[in-house]
């Protein structure tokens, strides 16, 4: 099974993605992860990543695909992958495509997770983050103990103004790749509202399984 997983800011994914690759033995490929190994293990596009990164420049979208084209093609890529954070643009899609079919290699499903702009707002600035243990709470939906509530801090990308942004440049860049996957016959989506399993469900129902 391979697979790109979009969807906006807070909507779950991170989540849903790491059950997918547990559930079906798929490798979860991250770009950001994947530009951290790259160039810790020095290879010639983590090389050339590091010199824009260390410049405080974007690494351009040819390197990124460069190296996914190189990770797909890694041995535990063999049962399936599963592509997420990338693409993000539909230049980024229309390139990943021409690298994918080049490679010999046809995406199976590109998912997409579906949450109301309001509610994503609602969750994400509802977050509180304890900063002795890392943990996060959730005002209504996951309320911290009363004991150390005090201590709690509520970071700066989670107020409502940084969410908004995030999700305004999601519908901006990212949202238009969908039609691009559509007129493909490749885009599944899902509801994301709801509990984690019945998410989960909904996705293994999506990707029919």
């Amino acid at each position: 099974m391979r697979m790109i997983f979009i969807g906006p800011p807070g909507a779950g994914k991170g989540t849903q993605a790491a059950r997918l690759v547990a559930r079906h033995g798929i490798a979860h490929i991250s770009t950001g992860d994947m530009l951290r190994a790259a160039v810790r293990a020095g290879t010639d596009l983590g090389r050339e990543a590091q010199r824009y990164m260390s410049a405080g420049e974007l690494v351009p979208d040819e390197v990124i695909i460069g190296m996914v084209r190189e990770r797909i093609q890694e041995p535990d890529c063999a049962r399936g992958f599963l592509l997420d954070g990338f693409p993000r643009t539909l230049p980024q899609a229309e390139a990943l495509d021409a690298a994918l079919s080049e490679a010999g290699i046809a995406l199976d499903h590109v998912l997409v997770l579906e949450v109301p702009d309001e509610l994503i707002v609602q969750r994400i600035t509802g977050r509180r983050m304890d900063p002795e243990t890392g943990e996060i709470y959730h005002l209504e939906f996951k309320p911290p103990p009363p004991e150390i509530a005090d201590r709690l801090v509520h970071r700066k990308d989670d107020t409502e103004e940084a969410c908004r942004a995030r999700l305004e440049a999601y519908h901006r860049q990212t949202a238009p790749i969908i039609p691009f996957y559509e007129a493909r016959g490749l885009v599944r989506r899902v509801d994301g509202v709801g509990s984690l399993d019945e998410v989960a469900a909904r996705i293994e129902a999506a990707l029919g399984a």
